[in-house]
């Protein structure tokens, strides 16, 4: 398990045991955090799972495939270098302590 920390974007923080071998989009879901709608189920074809990865984390995250870095590029929030969809993060142990910046507005 790895404790995972989503930022929604009212700035609410919501703590989760995130399981290894689940999305990071699959523990947002599985919570309800605020942001993340998850439409497409995690086809990496929708990117309403969009989030901002903590600094610290971003050499840990696996890289970044070219159909995600497509689907990036028609985000409605601002693309930023630590840019991730959420379903194409896979929860490991060396996850633990991860900050997610949930990408959007508050509402």
């Amino acid at each position: 398990m790895a404790k995972i920390t989503y930022v929604e974007p009212g700035g609410v923080e919501r703590v989760v045991e995130g399981h290894v071998g689940e999305s990071a989009m699959e523990a947002a879901v599985r919570i309800g955090v605020e942001g993340i709608d998850a439409d497409c189920g995690g086809a990496c074809a929708c990117a309403t799972c969009h989030g901002y990865i903590d600094a610290a984390f971003m050499t840990i995250v696996p890289p970044m495939k070219e159909n995600e870095s497509e689907m990036l590029e028609v985000v409605e929030d601002a693309r930023r270098p630590n840019s991730r969809l959420l379903c194409q993060i896979p929860i490991t142990e060396q996850l633990d302590g991860l900050v997610i910046h949930v990408a959007g507005r508050a509402r």
